[in-house]
């Protein structure tokens, strides 16, 4: 889906491509030994942007690598965010396992959502999303209640002005400033074409080579993980593959 495409979405279609089924599958490792961090470090606390556009916790060399692609308007991510965060924090911090988070952002909310989420840079990032997700229903709930007729008169102005009204009507930007995040950073955030730009490629690398069908999708040393959207399901993947 190309930029103009993408920023033509209406606020309705938040929860589309929500939820995933795929056929790829992820083969099964062996048994794989804890690595200590190095010393007064914490895995669960080493956070770094990586080149394919992700935010990655843990070790870097970790034996078992996961991505999600998830987007932070699909509330299946919320509930998998929900069930599925202390758990992995837990295998991450016996450095067997690392997991790395790239925003698939499927609509100009999720695009304003995920750049307030990056504004602090990598050390506040996992947090950020975290308490996003749970307070997912708020901002909803406040967007749907500006009305059609706001929404169409914010869609028709410059995608950084949209992104600017966004984050006002949804609270996001009360959301990102009580977490330490200032005005002028938030709004300068928003306004980065560069950072939208590195966000849409992952996007469409996500559907070119991936062929992503919806969110979260994950893979496992760069293997979809088929029919898995859920920590349920993906709990037994991970431990499969040596986690």
């Amino acid at each position: 889906m190309n930029r103009i495409a993408l920023l033509a979405l209406p606020l309705l279609v938040l929860a589309a491509s929500c939820g995933q089924k795929t056929d790829n599958a992820s083969a099964p490792a062996g048994p794989v030994a804890a690595v200590k961090p190095p010393p007064g470090a914490d895995w669960t606390t080493t956070v770094a942007a990586t080149e394919d556009g992700g935010m990655r916790m843990g070790n870097p060399n970790a034996a078992v690598k996961l991505v999600e692609y998830g987007s932070l308007t699909c509330p299946h991510c919320g509930e998998f965010s929900e069930k599925g965060t202390a758990p992995l924090k837990a295998m991450v911090a016996t450095g067997k396992l690392s997991w790395e988070l790239r925003n698939y952002v499927r609509d100009p909310v999720d695009l304003t959502a995920t750049l307030l989420a990056r504004c602090g840079g990598p050390g506040p990032f996992f947090p950020m999303v975290e308490q996003m997700y749970l307070d997912q229903k708020n901002w909803f709930t406040k967007l749907q209640a500006a009305g059609g007729a706001q929404m169409t008169a914010i869609q028709a102005l410059p995608p950084a002005q949209q992104f600017t009204r966004y984050a006002g009507i949804s609270g996001l930007s009360d959301f990102v400033r009580q977490r330490g995040v200032s005005d002028a950073q938030a709004n300068a955030c928003l306004a980065d074409k560069g950072a939208v730009d590195k966000l849409l490629a992952v996007q469409k690398r996500a559907n070119d080579e991936f062929n992503i069908p919806g969110t979260p999708t994950f893979l496992i040393n760069g293997q979809v993980v088929p029919d898995t959207a859920t920590w349920e399901k993906l709990e037994p993947a991970l431990k499969a593959a040596g986690a």
